[in-house]
């Protein structure tokens, strides 16, 4: 017997113990459990032969100007992390170790991470990070005197 039948014959056997059930009740909740699972099982196998297999998109065109490309599916946009995480079931540490991409090369466009730059200057987080930064070390060297 099959793992997914007995997995399936399993499942109607406790549902037969919860509840009472006609024999072609069993009969029809067996093959619509016994189909669900085969399903499921050959959904998990093509899912698998996808990380296997190479990138879609090279490295090279992967990182542009306006988009990122997703070396698995080959989807484009501004930044990797969000998607890696909602569709991939994937860190951005686990993407750069499967397509070795060094730590070095941000996962996000390169107009988008200007844009943001300008931003934070614009705001001058920069200067008031500074400043932060200057009253840390007079309160440390106060604390060692």
């Amino acid at each position: 017997m099959s793992e997914i039948l007995q997995m399936a014959k399993d499942l109607v056997e406790a549902q037969a113990t919860s509840r009472s059930m006609s024999t072609e009740e069993m009969i029809t909740s067996l093959s619509e459990i016994y189909k669900a699972l085969q399903g499921l099982s050959q959904q998990q196998e093509a899912g698998a032969g996808e990380s296997e297999a190479g990138p879609v998109v090279s490295r090279k065109k992967a990182f542009g100007k306006d988009k990122v490309y997703c070396m698995i599916c080959g989807e484009g946009m501004k930044t990797l992390a969000r998607h890696l995480r909602t569709k991939h079931d994937m860190t951005p540490s686990d993407y750069r170790k499967q397509f070795d991409i060094p730590s070095s090369q941000p996962l996000a466009a390169r107009s988008y991470s200007e844009t943001r730059r300008q931003m934070a200057i614009d705001a001058g987080l920069a200067d008031n990070l500074a400043k932060a930064r200057a009253a840390k070390g007079k309160k440390k060297k106060s604390a060692k005197s």
